[in-house]
């Protein structure tokens, strides 16, 4: 596949059978009209697309066997270092070289690994025991400016689904962190990747403003 993006206007939503991507693509139509919105396993059509979105859920092992056995990894590969690329949840974790989740090997597209959250240090701030998988609103303090933040607060709350998380080798690819029981961090971004461990399809309507500038942004 040609550097170039012959499926002029197209956003691909990848899918490799891990997770309901439905309400994906219905916040990527609501926010960009007039664009062509597919969910696809199709390579030649993720590498073809204009942009590209990497969603996800389930087990990391799992993830990747299937990534695998559908063809798909060349063109994540392609996709993320050739177009403007949104990775989402478990999307996010598996840009990175390696997760305890499973010890399995990442994509490498990012250094540094996914871990889970430490059981001796979920307390929550009044003393109380916090449940693993972290699931629900929480704060997104911004680390630096970011296209993809342009119109949302710092320290908007966006909806979370997960046990592991992200550690970056290099720490200028934070552009985001939040809190529970330890710091953590939940966007990433690299030349034209941004990478948020959140779920901005179910983040209300900053959740829309983020794919929105997905949608427009020019990496």
């Amino acid at each position: 596949m040609p550097p170039g993006a012959p499926f002029d206007r197209t956003i691909a939503v990848m899918d490799y059978g891990m997770g309901n991507l439905r309400s994906v693509c219905q916040a990527l139509q609501r926010v960009a009209p007039g664009r062509k919105v597919v969910v696809t396993s199709d390579p030649e059509m993720v590498e073809g697309a204009e942009r590209v979105v990497f969603p996800g859920q389930g087990a990391m092992p799992d993830c990747v066997r299937e990534i695998d056995s559908r063809g798909l990894r060349e063109a994540v590969v392609f996709a993320a270092r050739n177009r403007p690329f949104l990775g989402i949840c478990i999307g996010q974790q598996l840009l990175f070289e390696h997760s305890e989740e499973g010890d399995v090997a990442g994509l490498a597209l990012l250094s540094g690994d996914v871990r889970r959250f430490p059981a001796e240090r979920m307390i929550g701030g009044a003393g109380q025991r916090l449940k693993v998988p972290h699931m629900g609103w929480n704060e997104v303090r911004q680390a630096r400016p970011h296209a993809l933040w342009r119109g949302i607060a710092d320290g908007t709350r966006m909806y979370f689904v997960h046990s592991y998380f992200v550690c970056p080798t290099d720490p200028r690819c934070i552009v985001g962190t939040t809190e529970y029981g330890v710091p953590f961090t939940s966007a990433v971004a690299q030349d034209n990747i941004f990478a948020i461990q959140c779920h901005p399809e179910k983040s209300a309507p900053a959740g829309l403003v983020l794919l929105e500038n997905f949608v427009s942004w020019r990496p």
